[in-house]
């Protein structure tokens, strides 16, 4: 079994992975940031080195081609043959894609046709298989998706209430997201903690730029915060989360905007960038938490949590098991701190030298109602496995 290539498309950057399928070891892995502006960066990691160079208004054509003139040109790999495989992270697969698939015509064509379920998302990463298609003509590509995971969600936590034929015939339900993560961390924290999926109930939080959270229960999705697309839910770097869809027709009207310029300002204005005014990223808010607006940022930010997981825990009756992850979660003790302090009704307590010393593994102490876990999530090696299982 030769080499993976995964890749993840978005809408200034690539990330990619490349894994040696069989023992399903990362050889080398990079980004490609601000694609289509000036001073594009490509960045590639192998064999404990790191190398940068900078571009003037990289494609995402160009960023592929780059990464496979470095991957020969560095040694990584004698030549492209050695990738047997190429799969795609893909944010939306409504009920058409229920586990991954290979990217054969007929279900590339399909996959065209889902971009209204994730359209920030679908439409770039369609292109970009398409890319991958045209430098890789005869090596299979594969799509892994990230709504796969809550496909079978309960229908009392599946569908929003609506007439019951909206939903029937329109496919209108809650989808999620981030499901990679969520399965992959799920599964891992059981496997930490030497029990079976399916006999613990779980609340995980995938908190980064992008924010989730989802439950869990007999080893399945039970709910999860993001919905018919992935804007609704926790506040997040530029996303607004749940907002009133009132808002909408009023902002159009008291800033004469068009639907789709409103839709932009939910999805790339909002959230933690367009209340505090100076970044979507949580390291620049806490830097600067003297600032009013950015101090709030902060505290909407943790006081959505907190709801989700309170409302989570109820629905649960009760959890065994709450973990961290995501670039938040896992590397911000600070932010993991603050929210299991306004859980201390639930009886939830943080070990607070475990807390910042910890980078995997239980954080709570003896005491607490529910055992803590940061577990750093790996969504690369999942697909890995997914996409092997489909090649056996």
């Amino acid at each position: 079994m030769g080499k993976f290539l995964l890749v993840n498309a978005g809408s200034s950057s690539v990330k990619w992975q490349l894994f040696e399928a069989e023992n399903e070891k990362t050889i080398a892995k990079g980004l490609v940031e601000r694609i289509n502006m000036p001073d594009s960066l490509f960045t590639v990691k192998y064999n404990g080195k790191k190398q940068q160079q900078k571009f003037d208004r990289l494609s995402y054509t160009d960023a592929a081609r780059m990464l496979f003139k470095q991957l020969v040109q560095l040694g990584i790999i004698t030549t492209l043959t050695e990738i047997e495989a190429v799969g795609h992270r893909v944010v939306a697969g409504a009920e058409l894609f229920t586990h991954a698939v290979e990217l054969s015509a007929a279900n590339l064509e399909k996959l065209r046709g889902l971009n209204d379920f994730a359209p920030l998302h679908n439409p770039l990463e369609v292109k970009y298989v398409e890319i991958m298609q045209q430098e890789l003509p005869e090596v299979p590509q594969y799509a892994v998706f990230d709504s796969q995971f809550f496909t079978d969600l309960p229908e009392m936590n599946a569908i929003f209430s609506l007439p019951y034929e909206d939903t029937a015939e329109l496919g209108i339900r809650r989808y999620g997201e981030h499901g990679i993560s969520h399965a992959y961390i799920s599964h891992k924290a059981a496997q930490l903690l030497g029990k079976p999926l399916t006999s613990l109930k779980m609340i995980t939080l995938h908190l980064g730029s992008g924010a989730s959270v989802a439950a869990e229960k007999n080893g399945k999705a039970f709910d999860t915060s993001m919905g018919f697309t992935p804007l609704t839910g926790l506040t997040m770097g530029t996303r607004a989360g749940d907002v009133d869809p009132s808002v909408i027709p009023y902002l159009m009207k008291k800033r004469s905007l068009t639907l789709e310029e409103v839709f932009m300002r939910l999805n790339a204005q909002s959230g933690l960038l367009g209340i505090s005014g100076i970044s979507p990223d949580m390291r620049d808010l806490l830097a600067n938490k003297s600032q009013k607006r950015v101090q709030l940022a902060i505290d909407i930010f943790v006081n959505r949590i907190i709801k989700y997981i309170g409302s989570y825990y109820t629905e649960l009756a009760g959890i065994d098991v709450l973990v961290f992850s995501g670039g938040i979660g896992e590397n911000n003790a600070q932010l993991r701190a603050a929210i299991v302090e306004k859980l201390a009704v639930l009886g939830l307590e943080l070990a607070p030298e475990l807390n910042e010393s910890v980078s995997e593994g239980l954080i709570s102490t003896p005491a607490s109602s529910a055992q803590i876990m940061v577990v750093p999530t790996n969504e690369e090696l999942s697909m890995v496995r997914q996409i092997k299982e489909l090649r056996q």
